[in-house]
């Protein structure tokens, strides 16, 4: 195989060759030129020339003559293949994007490295079942994997032996060099003989998204070797960072269901697989990554990320949090599972069954959930300056979303929590006991008072959890008259139908502040493509069907006021239409004003022009609209 010819100029301008020959000659400069000592012979009078500007050497004495890479194979005797690979790696150019003159070229070495990639995984499943093997076997029958489990996912066994694949591979046409290049040997400048890479081990063959083997994942059978799993390196075939274990079978029932499952390990893959939950991937031994992410919301639109629910479980999880969070887009998010008692979804569905596991993904929790937990857990949030460095951290946090769109409900969804947590006073865990001193009791004159005071002194006490039904209602969660009025908004669509039609645009346009009323609303909106007729009863089995009950109940027993008539069932069209049309400005007027609230925060850290500029074209539309309100008042 050739270099580029400019792939080698490219190091050779990175490196001069004053550098390379210095480390082993005492050079001096004259002019433009280095003269030392020739390395190539023995000599009191320096004959030995460098010239950096021309990019060579010459020895006089010897007439040896040649570039940095001539000179590391005439004194260290490397192969030219050694010296590019040193060289390259100095200079910081990447070794794979000089091994072709042109695309041809670098088509043709794919395909070598794919045929020989087939015939080692062909190699290990035939090793499986020989009488090498039976241990293998072994391990594989206690993870209760059948051969039919075993022939979709292509297992098989790499022996314990230094040189059979090698040899395998060379006696089908395969060169030494392609069986490095692929991972499947070690080799290099400092080792003599290269050798199988994965010995004694169960193995796992990785695609690609297209089904070809391209690299392999190496499982120990004894406790005394150095790694648990092994994986293939990166190679022209595999870079793993932009794959995921199972992708190629999994991404068919992904599409179908709308939901893929992140899973720690192959076996875990596995286990799923076996009780029907196909839509599972793994990670290729690294922390997500964004290349990764980006892969999987090709695949469903907020994939399921399962974890471990000990201190390590965490942490993987808010890695994959902050690699997320940048680059959230409308609809495309990330769910988390953490299993618990240190079990694996192999462990849940072999001791707890398939059921189980199926209600955990069923109950995967939100990134803004996951988001919440982390902070809020980190501290006791018990004193104002506390609470302020906790607002400044969300703010941090939700300043990453390149997303304007999401970074806005962002901040309502965040706002809305540290609304609730400081008006019930939640900074400690729920139903931890809390001992109140003296400096906690509110001081008052009476004699009453004080007793009550040193009664609080010397008692302990629970903190209650909220109760569980009070969650979705508006008038606790804050923000109460905001999110009643959006509910008097989705009533009135629900009780009055023919709303749908008349305002359709408009009811495209609207954001509103509870997640929950968006939902509604856009399933609401969903409805219009339909073609049917609609009413209410058909309204609210398609939002139920839609496993939107807890969401629709919140907004049809929400309080009534005299100014929600129109919303409710049985009101006259003339009286639903001002009532609709009247709340639509005035909501419109509210999320004006919280637009012009998160862009005045904005500028307070950017000091941007652009957001100066959209505060004032918001604060022209507040005015207009204050109008509006203001005829409807009349």
């Amino acid at each position: 195989m050739r270099f580029a010819p400019q792939f080698l100029d490219e190091i050779k301008a990175r490196i001069p060759v004053s550098r390379i020959v210095g480390r082993k000659v005492l050079l001096k400069k004259k002019g433009h030129e280095f003269w030392g000592l020739s390395p190539f012979k023995t000599e009191k009078t320096p004959s030995f020339s460098v010239n950096d500007i021309k990019g060579f050497y010459h020895c006089f004495a010897t007439q040896e003559h040649g570039d940095i890479f001539t000179f590391l194979i005439k004194t260290e005797g490397l192969s030219f293949l050694e010296a590019v690979e040193r060289l390259a790696l100095e200079a910081g150019v990447k070794l794979f994007n000089g091994l072709y003159n042109s695309e041809a070229d670098r088509e043709c070495e794919y395909r070598r490295l794919a045929l020989l990639m087939t015939e080692a995984a062909n190699f290990f499943k035939k090793q499986l079942y020989t009488e090498f093997g039976g241990q293998a076997r072994d391990y594989l029958a206690k993870r209760q994997l059948d051969d039919d489990v075993i022939s979709k996912f292509e297992l098989g066994y790499a022996p314990n032996d230094r040189y059979k694949l090698k040899t395998h591979l060379s006696n089908k046409g395969f060169s030494e060099f392609d069986m490095i290049r692929s991972g499947m040997l070690v080799g290099g400048s400092d080792i003599r003989q290269s050798y199988d890479r994965f010995r004694n081990r169960v193995i796992f063959p990785i695609h690609d998204f297209k089904g070809q083997v391209v690299a392999f994942g190496g499982r120990a059978l004894r406790a005394e070797d150095p790694a648990k799993y092994l994986n293939s390196p990166e190679t022209p075939l595999f870079r793993k960072r932009h794959l995921l274990y199972n992708a190629h079978r999994a991404r068919e029932s992904a599409f179908r269901k709308h939901e893929l499952i992140t899973v720690e390990g192959y076996m875990d893959v596995i286990a799923l697989s076996r009780v029907n939950i196909l839509q599972t991937v793994a990670p290729l031994g690294t922390s997500l990554t964004k290349e990764q992410l980006q892969l999987m919301w090709r695949i469903a639109p907020e994939p399921i990320m399962c974890f471990d629910g000990d201190q390590a479980g965490h942490r993987a999880a808010y890695r994959a949090l902050d690699v997320a969070l940048p680059i959230l887009k409308p609809g495309r998010s990330l769910r988390f599972i953490f299993l618990s008692d240190g079990l694996d979804p192999d462990d849940v569905i072999r001791q707890r069954g398939v059921e189980t596991m199926r209600s955990l993904i069923d109950l995967a929790k939100p990134l803004e959930e996951v988001l919440w937990q982390r902070e809020w857990e980190a501290d006791i949030w018990s004193t104002p300056e506390r609470k302020a460095a906790l607002d400044a951290r969300f703010n941090i946090l939700i300043e990453q979303i390149a997303d304007t769109g999401v970074k806005s409900h962002y901040r309502w969804a965040i706002k809305q929590r540290l609304h609730d947590a400081w008006r019930f006073n939640s900074f400690s865990k729920p139903q931890k006991k809390v001992s109140f001193g003296y400096e906690h009791t509110p001081q008052r004159s009476t004699y009453a008072s004080k007793r009550r005071s040193r009664e609080i002194q010397n008692s302990i006490f629970e903190l209650p959890e909220r109760a569980k039904s009070l969650e979705g209602n508006s008038l606790v969660t804050g923000h109460g008259q905001n999110y009643k009025r959006e509910a008097s908004l989705i009533r009135a669509l629900i009780n009055h139908p023919w709303l749908l039609f008349d305002f359709a645009e408009t009811i495209a346009e609207l954001k509103f502040f509870a997640p929950r009323h968006q939902r509604l609303c856009d399933c609401l909106l969903s409805l219009l493509t339909d073609e049917v007729e609609l009413d209410t009863p058909i309204i609210i089995k398609h939002l139920s069907e839609s496993c939107l009950e807890k969401d629709l109940e919140s907004v049809m027993c929400s309080v009534d006021h005299n100014c929600d008539r129109f919303a409710e069932f049985g009101a006259s069209k003339s009286v639903v239409t001002d009532g609709w049309k009247a709340e639509l400005v005035a909501h419109k007027l509210r999320m004006l004003r919280s637009q012009i609230e998160n862009a005045e925060q904005e500028s307070l850290i950017l000091c941007d022009e652009n957001v100066y500029q959209r505060i004032l074209e918001l604060k022209k539309l507040e005015i207009a609209t204050k109008l509006e309100v203001s005829e409807f008042e009349r």
